[in-house]
């Protein structure tokens, strides 16, 4: 397994990541210790979670109540800033919710520290100088090591590092946003900012929710139990004739070089800077093997320019 470097930060994170959406909701408990000791297995290190995840609460329960010992093996990453409540009450990025919701989110996690403390959207009204104020004195106690914001634009990034840098404060040593061969919109603004100011991109949504793995055609029926076949909201946004077309594409490239789809999809995403690690969910441990052998072709200059010239935006 390749490790690198979280951004410009001393934090050192696997090529791929596990990302735990699925734990506490989508797979019981039993399938999620399969997945969590198969990826430990593999060597993936990073592990991406959120208070959110699982029904609001439950995938970072059950990884608490599965790593025991073997937390210390790895990079714990949470989020918090989502809705944990019905009331518009437990959300956003105040002082007073984020030193709550760490508390919650450390007992659940059965854990003294989070490694990578995220902020899972931008909150409209909270100061970034109070959040960033709130997550320093984290850092400072001791609770987390390293912070970072999620699906926030170019510019309210580079607010917030101008911030933390004029503030004397810890700053963000990464983003985690949507970004793959079918979804390029960060690559307008927000990586050439993360470029400049150094920090770690994490992408979500790799294989845009199943259309990258080469197991949906065009006119074809849906296999049964697949995520764009269960959720209309997801399948009305990614099986678009645009996005049809790039996977018809990119699936003959890759199989005329001996690939698949997927390893085109992993590998081409390892290719971009500043990408540090590859977020992909999984329900069994199969999948990661495949992800984890997925990121492993070393793309050419003229394989990346092909590319680009049927994906492009």
């Amino acid at each position: 397994m390749e490790i690198r470097n979280l951004g410009a930060s001393g934090l050192r994170v696997s090529a791929i990541g596990l990302g735990c959406n699925n734990f506490g909701g989508r797979i019981d408990i039993e399938a999620t210790r399969k997945v969590i000791h198969k990826a430990l297995d593999l060597g993936i290190t990073l592990f991406d979670t959120a208070d959110t995840y699982g029904e609001r609460g439950g995938s970072e329960t059950a990884m608490g109540q599965i790593l025991g010992d073997d937390r210390k093996r790895i990079v714990l990453a949470s989020k918090f800033g989502m809705p944990m409540d019905d009331e518009d009450v437990k959300i956003g990025g105040s002082r007073r919710y984020i030193m709550n919701e760490v508390e919650d989110s450390l007992r659940r996690l059965r854990t003294d520290w989070i490694d990578l403390y995220q902020i899972h959207q931008p909150d409209p009204r909270t100061p970034i100088e109070e959040t960033l104020r709130a997550l320093d004195d984290l850092i400072h106690q001791g609770k987390v090591r390293y912070i970072g914001c999620s699906n926030f634009p170019a510019w309210q990034v580079t607010e917030a590092q101008w911030t933390a840098k004029t503030c004397g404060l810890n700053p963000f040593v990464s983003c985690q946003d949507e970004y793959s061969l079918v979804f390029r919109k960060p690559e307008a603004e927000l990586m050439p900012a993360m470029r400049k100011l150094g920090l770690g991109l994490l992408p979500f949504f790799p294989l845009a929710s199943g259309l990258l793995t080469g197991k949906y055609r065009r006119n074809v029926a849906l296999p049964a139990g697949t995520r764009l076949a269960t959720t209309e909201r997801l399948a009305d946004r990614y099986l678009t004739e645009r996005n049809w077309g790039i996977a018809e594409r990119l699936g003959d490239f890759a199989e005329s070089r001996g690939h698949t789809m997927l390893e085109l999809a992993f590998s081409w995403l390892l290719a971009q800077r500043p990408v540090a690690s590859v977020i992909a969910g999984a329900t069994r441990p199969e999948q990661l093997e495949q992800n984890v052998k997925a990121g492993g072709w070393r793309l050419s200059a003229e394989e990346l320019a092909e590319i680009d010239r049927v994906s492009a935006i």
